[in-house]
Formats: structure tokens, C-alpha cells, sequence
């Protein structure tokens, strides 16, 4: 397996099984994708202080034009993704807006309102989408409306996941409105410890992403047989609140950050049905 396709497995194994059920002509593309969000994503975790982020999000703006002027950068990740632009003709804004998002990561600061949050995903998760979407050939109104709540929902479910791994590095995703209102204490999250009001504060969350998995499979007879692919997010995304509610909401528990082996076999296989 090429060294991409291996880092994406290892570190978004999600969009590796999106982009194995992909047909054949769309899968170096969806990985391309998601070699291309680690990259950025990841830009907080990699730098000690915002400048430092900055400039590394300004190289990879540099990057995108230098793609689309046809003079792309050598680069592993850069390479599969001109490939893909040029092979799918992926947009451009999409990518740009992709890495603006990431900005906000570097500021350190916690969403005033649920709101807000829904905005941030709107900016980094949803451009995503909408290039898989490209990428499958997939350009109908229908689908990139439906975008929207499933950027939403897997996004939502995503950041509840990594409550703890923000924890570690004392960043939190939580609204701060969310976190007063029911009382979650920072103090104890940034000591990983699991209390009864964040495990409330996360309930809301994800309370709110199954409001938008709602809408996506209400929209699900509407959408394209390549549309489909892509959304079997929202298929991941139900199984892993379903997770988080059978741990009462505690994103520390075992059930939620650790499956076992054979639970992953269970969660490809239904992915690769598309129940959602």
C-alpha cells in the first residue's frame, strides 16, 4: 500500500473506508482528500505557536495556486492531489476555504455558541464534502444541499471523539454557552477526568448532530447511486453516537475511544451496506 494511502488508514481510517468503497476511478482522488485535510488538520498540533501555523497554512495556500497554475510543488501529498484537481477537476474555492478554516484552530479558543461551531465545520468539514462529492462525479443541487447536515453531523460527532485528545493539549471544541449552561468544569476535563457535567454538555452536541443525521436521511431518496458513497459518513456517524449514548454520554469510556478488533470489522461492514 503507498505511504499516502497508509497514513490516511492509520490516521482517518473513516474516509479510508469511504474512499475503498469508492468506484475505482474516484479512490486515488478521495484519498488525495484526505491526505490533504490531515495535512492542515493537523497544523495546530504541529507547531508551538501560531505564527509558525500560520506560515505553514500560507505554504499550503501556495501550494493549491501553484496546482491550479500547473506548476505544482514536489511534494507527496501535494503531487496526489494535482492529480486529482486535474483528473476530476475539483473546485478551487473549496480547497482555499478548507485551509482558511484552520485559522481558527490556531487562536486557542473555544466556540462562544453552538452556533458558531456549526459555522467552523462549515468552513473545514464541509468544503471536504463537497470535493468527495466532486470527486465521484457528483455535481446535482440535491446532493451538496444534503452536504450540509451531513458535513454537520459527522463534524459534530468527530469533535466529541477527540474531546479528550484536545483535552491533552488543553483545547476544547465545547460551545462555551453549552459548557455554562450545564456546567462542565474545564478543570477537570484538562484532567481528563470524566464528571456528569460535560458528559451533559456532550449530550447537547450530540443531541444536535442527530437533529442534522435526521435531515440526511430524510433527504436519502433524493440522492445520486455515486452520492451514496459519500454518504455513508452519516452512516459512521450513527454508529458512533450510538456509542456515545450507550456510555451515558462519557467520551473518556472505553466503548467510545478504544473498540475492540472486532468492532471495527462490525463498523466497516456496515458502512460498506450504507445503512443510514
Amino acid at each position: 500500500m503507498p505511504a499516502l494511502a497508509r497514513d490516511v488508514r492509520a490516521h482517518d481510517h473513516d474516509r479510508f473506508l469511504i474512499a475503498l468503497m469508492a468506484p475505482a476511478p474516484a479512490r486515488d482522488a478521495l484519498l488525495a482528500l484526505a491526505a490533504f485535510n490531515l495535512e492542515i488538520a493537523k497544523t495546530r498540533e504541529v507547531v508551538s505557536e501560531s505564527m509558525l501555523g500560520e506560515i505553514r497554512l500560507q505554504w499550503w495556500r501556495e501550494t493549491v495556486e501553484m496546482i491550479y497554475e500547473g506548476r505544482p510543488r514536489r511534494h507527496d501529498v501535494g503531487d496526489a492531489l494535482a492529480e486529482a484537481v486535474a483528473r476530476h477537476g475539483l473546485t478551487r474555492a473549496h480547497l482555499d476555504a478548507m485551509i482558511d478554516g484552520r485559522e481558527w484552530d490556531l487562536t486557542d479558543q473555544a466556540p462562544p455558541t453552538l452556533e458558531e461551531l456549526e459555522a467552523y465545520l462549515d468552513r473545514t468539514v464541509l468544503p471536504l464534502v463537497r470535493l468527495q462529492l466532486e470527486a465521484v462525479g457528483v455535481t446535482d443541487g440535491a446532493a451538496h444541499e444534503a452536504a450540509v447536515p451531513l458535513a454537520r453531523a459527522y463534524g459534530l460527532t468527530g469533535l466529541l471523539r477527540a474531546v479528550p485528545f484536545h483535552a491533552r493539549q488543553r483545547r476544547v471544541y465545547l460551545p462555551t454557552r453549552v459548557v455554562e449552561e450545564v456546567a462542565a468544569r474545564m478543570g477537570d476535563l484538562f484532567e481528563l477526568r470524566p464528571h456528569e457535567g460535560l458528559a451533559r454538555a456532550v449530550e447537547r452536541l450530540a443531541d444536535r448532530a442527530r437533529d442534522h443525521l435526521a435531515e440526511v436521511r430524510s433527504r436519502r431518496r433524493v440522492l445520486s447511486r455515486p452520492a451514496l458513497v459519500v454518504f455513508r459518513q452519516a452512516t459512521l456517524a450513527g454508529i458512533y453516537l450510538g456509542r456515545l449514548a450507550r456510555a451515558g454520554h462519557d467520551t473518556f469510556d472505553a466503548r467510545v475511544q478504544n473498540p475492540p478488533p472486532w468492532r471495527q470489522a462490525k463498523l466497516a461492514l456496515l458502512a460498506l451496506s450504507g445503512r443510514y
